[in-house]
């Protein structure tokens, strides 16, 4: 008996050990062909392109190999890590070396290294982030949520033909389709919107085939949503569409600002298929895995919704005081106030709080239980205020005042200012919000019946959502500055 267990323990050694290299050795592979396939198109020197690319993979293998166990943690795990190199030595390191100090000479330089970010984000990060984190996928299997082809499929697929279909109709009123803006001019109106539905679907069933595990709610959902619309803009207005109609390949930062409108679209697109996928996977899921009429919920769904309104429209009403200042100092304040209305800037400053609360309510319903800590909270804040900058000002207002939308660089430039009142507001909506939550859970749990289930609704630590946070937060905000 002694004899076989020792035999067994030497035979497993050896493949335990091989194992813990499968990682480091595919990271380093996939990196140096995506390095290659970098410098083939950068027409930069091979050498340099192989090397960094296998320096980014077994760097990428060795720190988040264990956290990328699906194909959309690793993506964007890869696209947080590819993002975070450019940052770093393009923009960063390299234009200190050559003597780039002042912050006009920066941001100079940083626009002329926009095509190394675009390869960055999808011959680095994309292929060595999925690919581990199929790896991931098999090698954790056992101890995820079980993954389920027709739910993401059938519920990504609807999600993304509705959202086409709603934001598709707006579009269509304007003549502008963002979805396949890189694609060129279609002879035809029905070949242009056969396109965009073809596009929309294809979007939606990879975000339900990416992302089914790490959809929590409806805040989450959104997110996501934006982070993946940011990253189909380089993927598939950058890079597929142009590769599709035959056209020369473009990752100039002249490209990317004569695309900055699609950008805002796919933005706005990501919210609506974030939104639609996070209802169409809760009916799903309620339809055919949570109808055990013995699982009652210590308070009904109506009671959790006003609960979560009046805590946010407070908790928005704080975040309008605090983000007041940054307003009124960039002009923002007199237009809500209506120009040439009559009213004065304390009427802006009344109607600011009131909208504030509102948008706060929105955050109570849709980011609850997303945060199980005050940085995490203010993270999603920020996330929250990034997300309200591309529909309030960017869409929303424009809309309201003049009848029509402005996505160009150039107004994405005179908004830049208000940004950081959005930031700020985000981040005091949220900590005021979960302060609230906090108090009302640490009475809840009190019951010991109560006290796993609702430790259960919260997000876990160790989920993508950091670096989530980090692509979403870090191009929303640089890409309206690099290419304005």
């Amino acid at each position: 008996m002694a004899a076989s267990e020792s035999s067994i323990r030497s035979q497993a050694g050896p493949r335990v050990a091989g194992s813990i290299w499968i990682e480091p050795l595919l990271g380093l592979g996939l990196g140096a062909m995506g390095g290659a396939l970098r410098s083939a198109l950068l027409t930069t020197p091979l050498a340099h392109g192989v090397l960094l690319g296998g320096l980014f993979g077994l760097i990428f293998a060795l720190f988040f190999a264990q956290r990328a166990t699906t194909p959309g943690e690793g993506l964007i795990w890869g696209l947080g890590s590819a993002l975070l190199l450019w940052m770093m030595i393009p923009a960063g390191i390299l234009p200190m070396l050559a003597g780039s100090s002042h912050s006009t000479g920066m941001l100079r330089d940083a626009r002329a290294q926009f095509p190394e970010l675009v390869a960055y984000l999808l011959c680095l990060g994309m292929p060595v982030g999925v690919t581990l984190g199929v790896r991931g996928g098999f090698r954790s299997g056992a101890g995820q949520p079980k993954f389920r082809m027709g739910r993401a499929i059938v519920a990504g697929g609807l999600a993304g033909t509705l959202g086409g279909l709603i934001f598709g109709r707006w579009m269509s009123e304007g003549d502008f389709f963002p979805l396949v803006a890189g694609f060129g001019e279609l002879h035809s109106r029905t070949g242009t919107m056969t396109l965009h539905f073809g596009v929309a679907l294809v979007i939606g069933t990879t975000f339900g085939m990416l992302f089914q595990r790490d959809i929590r709610g409806y805040g989450s959902s959104m997110g996501w949503g934006l982070g993946y619309g940011i990253f189909w803009w380089f993927l598939g207005q950058l890079t597929l569409l142009p590769v599709a109609a035959r056209m020369p390949l473009d990752w100039s930062a002249d490209r990317g600002s004569e695309l900055f409108g699609a950008l805002v679209g796919h933005i706005l697109f990501g919210l609506i298929l974030g939104v639609t996928y996070a209802t169409l996977d809760r009916a799903w899921v309620r339809l055919f895995f949570q109808s055990d009429p013995l699982n009652r919920e210590v308070e009904g769904p109506g009671i959790r919704i006003l609960r979560s309104l009046e805590w946010g429209a407070l908790a928005g009403l704080v975040g309008g005081l605090f983000s007041a200042p940054v307003m009124l100092a960039t002009g923002i304040l007199p237009k809500i106030a209506g120009l040439g209305s009559g009213f004065s800037i304390l009427g802006g400053l009344l109607i600011h709080l009131f909208i504030s609360a509102l948008i706060g309510m929105t955050y109570g319903l849709l980011f609850r239980n997303e945060a199980s800590s005050l940085g995490l909270g203010v993270a999603w804040g920020w996330l929250f205020g990034l997300i309200w900058w591309y529909l309030g000002p960017m869409t929303f207002l424009p809309l309201i005042l003049t009848g029509v939308c402005d996505w160009s660089t150039d107004a994405a430039s005179a908004l830049l200012p208000s940004l950081m009142g959005h930031l700020i507001y985000g981040a005091v909506t949220a900590l005021i919000f979960l302060l609230l939550e906090r108090r009302y859970t640490r009475w809840l749990i009190l019951d010991p019946r109560l006290a796993a289930r609702e430790l259960r609704r919260v997000r876990p630590v160790g989920t993508p959502a950091p670096p989530l946070w980090f692509f979403a937060l870090g191009l929303g905000v640089l890409l309206p500055i690099l290419l304005g």
